[in-house]
């Protein structure tokens, strides 16, 4: 029967069929990319070691001002800090980037390129080109890559420039349609090249909904085509009365590696950004790694330390020992399959 199905293979001329047994270039997940934040982390791939996916599209969605170009960034450095070898292609709608913003936050700005695009199609066209020139060279020669679309949301269609430009006031009703057709192609094209993409979005409340609920812009395309959705909201961090950061909720609205609707908070401070730690303290108390006794909380060897003193030392109290303990915990807590004990 073997043989069989690979004769059928052949006859499909289709360059991304192939037997299961031997695996599935475009859907199987073989490796993570490091987001820099352990619980963030563990809400994308059910592991505090894990990440986002190496092969999928991940959505980053939220209102303005949740920090998604912030998470965007950050998971560029950690890509590039991993491998010196490896690129970023970053597909730009909004004009907010600038050289000393990507520098700032540690990007080696030599190893990103910057696409401006203004509508679906130009980005469709140029990543697609992008894609096969990757796919051109031999597989052993290929650099890991990264793409980045900032942010859908932002992106018209030619239709709409034309209209604009002609002094058309008509709504582009196509819109839906050719981000549903580029996300088609898109989506087979970068998991055959093992080609990550992080995308960001905005949401807006839903008017008239018998419940408060967000909805990202843009359509149903990208809803189908991402293997993780992450919904942003936000909360101010103070220092007495000093802005010192945010505290960003963290919501799994679509993924197709942990569970859904799964919650996890990071911290973005002004002064070291994404802190790797922050909620790991949570984690680990759920894991019955560290007991909270009044006020406090009980570590391993037995001391009692305030919850902000094991934040501000995240070295000292979350050893390797500690860290596979929450991480086996994350795993019953995020991945299918698996129930909480």
């Amino acid at each position: 029967m073997s043989n069989f199905l690979k004769d059928i293979i052949k006859e499909t001329g289709n360059e991304y069929a192939g037997l299961v047994s031997e695996g599935i270039d475009s859907a199987d997940v073989t490796n993570f990319i490091d987001t820099g934040s352990y619980a963030f982390n563990a809400l994308l791939s059910g592991s505090i070691y894990g990440g986002m996916p190496a092969n999928k599209i991940t959505a980053i969605a939220g209102e303005a001002a949740t920090g998604k170009t912030f998470f965007a960034l950050g998971i560029c450095q950690h890509f590039l800090e991993t491998d010196k070898d490896a690129g970023v292609i970053y597909f730009e709608s909004e004009s907010a980037i600038s050289k000393n913003m990507i520098e700032s936050r540690g990007v080696d700005s030599t190893r990103m390129v910057i696409v401006p695009v203004a509508t679906v199609q130009e980005f469709r066209n140029q990543s697609i080109k992008i894609i096969d020139k990757y796919l051109e060279q031999p597989e052993d020669k290929r650099k890991p890559l990264m793409f980045v679309l900032d942010s859908l949301g932002m992106l018209s269609t030619t239709k709409e420039m034309e209209d604009t430009a002609a002094g058309k006031e008509t709504r582009d009703m196509t819109r839906s349609q050719i981000v549903k057709s580029t996300f088609r192609v898109l989506t087979l094209k970068l998991g055959k090249a093992n080609i990550p993409m992080i995308m960001t979005n905005h949401t807006y409340d839903v008017i008239g909904s018998m419940f408060p609920q967000k909805e990202m812009g843009g359509g149903s395309g990208l809803k189908y085509a991402a293997s993780s959705i992450i919904y942003l909201s936000k909360r101010k961090e103070k220092d007495g009365t000093e802005v010192v950061g945010n505290i960003i909720h963290c919501k799994n609205y679509k993924s197709r590696l942990t569970k859904e609707n799964a919650m996890i908070d990071v911290r973005l401070t002004y002064k070291t950004g994404l802190d790797k730690h922050y909620g790991l303290l949570e984690l680990g108390e759920a894991a019955g790694v560290f007991k909270k006794v009044s006020t406090r909380y009980e570590t391993p060897d037995g001391s009692k330390v305030f919850g902000k003193n094991i934040n501000e030392n995240p070295d000292k109290y979350f050893t390797k020992e500690v860290l596979d303990k929450i991480d086996e915990h994350a795993k019953q807590k995020f991945t299918y399959g698996t129930d909480e004990e």
